[in-house]
């Protein structure tokens, strides 16, 4: 089970939407994906058509974490039953590409552990050490899952934190914008503070570029700028700014199945960066 923190410290850069584009993109490949939502405002949950019940919520099994916990609130995603439209089939990069040992038949998994206001007792900076083994804990057996996407709220916080403990892989999300570059190096170097523990090492990392206008040059100066301060770990292909992103999100599609040559092109894009990420 790969297990993946989608972050940033700076809100607005669309940090959801790319943990919606990778289920997405998971969906569409069959690979059995687990979401867990982490932020208090359970965007990514409302989006993948999951909606928190009292008690039946990430924040409340992390109260009182015990092995595989989650799979006691996690829930399907309508996104499985949505048909392929005529237009978009077909269309995406690459559509045969599955992971080795992915299921060929039968409907596909992506499950939802939902987010909430329960959450928030933890999105503190104040932390002790045993807090950061909460969701390590509550994740720990679940073998149903390849992919376990986890979408962390836009704060250091002991949720941050302990989602970052629990993954092997931490993707930071940027626009290509002065503010959100600062954001990128807090957010990098608050990481690789946390990896100097050998506890809490965290394998791998990359910066997503997201909300890219190829047209101006402001933002190609500073995706230069992303790539100079971090290299080879920024994530290639940077993700456009695209319309078809909100209208997909707000019909609660998978971007994968959403008709036109935008989201096909989008489509693709994420499909290859969950290609680097399994590989």
């Amino acid at each position: 089970m790969q297990i993946v923190s989608i972050s940033s410290l700076k809100g607005g850069v669309g940090k959801s939407s790319v943990v919606l584009g990778l289920a997405s993109a998971a969906l569409e490949a069959r690979v059995p994906t687990l979401v867990v939502d982490l932020d208090p405002h359970g965007d990514a949950s409302t989006a993948l058509g999951v909606h928190a019940r009292a008690g039946q919520d990430v924040g409340s099994v992390l109260r009182r974490p015990r092995k595989g916990g989650l799979a006691a609130v996690a829930a399907p995603s309508p996104w499985t039953r949505h048909p392929i439209t005529p237009e978009v089939s077909g269309t995406q990069q690459d559509p045969g590409w599955q992971p080795a040992g992915s299921p060929a038949v039968g409907r596909p998994v992506l499950d939802v552990a939902p987010g909430s206001a329960a959450s928030s007792h933890l999105d503190h900076a104040a932390f002790r050490t045993k807090d950061l083994k909460r969701l390590e804990t509550v994740l720990h057996g679940l073998e149903r899952y390849e992919l376990v996407l986890i979408d962390c709220p836009p704060t250091l916080s002991a949720l941050t934190r302990m989602a970052w403990a629990a993954s092997h892989m931490v993707l930071s999300v940027a626009e290509p914008s002065l503010f959100s570059v600062a954001g990128t190096k807090r957010t990098m170097s608050a990481l690789a503070q946390f990896e100097t523990s050998r506890i809490w090492a965290v394998p791998d990392a990359g910066v997503v570029v997201n909300r890219f206008r190829d047209g101006s040059d402001e933002q190609h100066h500073r995706l230069r700028e992303l790539q100079e301060l971090f290299g080879q770990l920024v994530v290639d292909p940077v993700l456009p700014d695209a319309p078809v992103v909100q209208q997909a999100q707000g019909a609660a599609w998978p971007v994968h199945r959403w008709p036109g040559t935008a989201a096909s092109d989008l489509a693709g894009r994420f499909s290859s960066i969950l290609q680097g990420m399994l590989h």
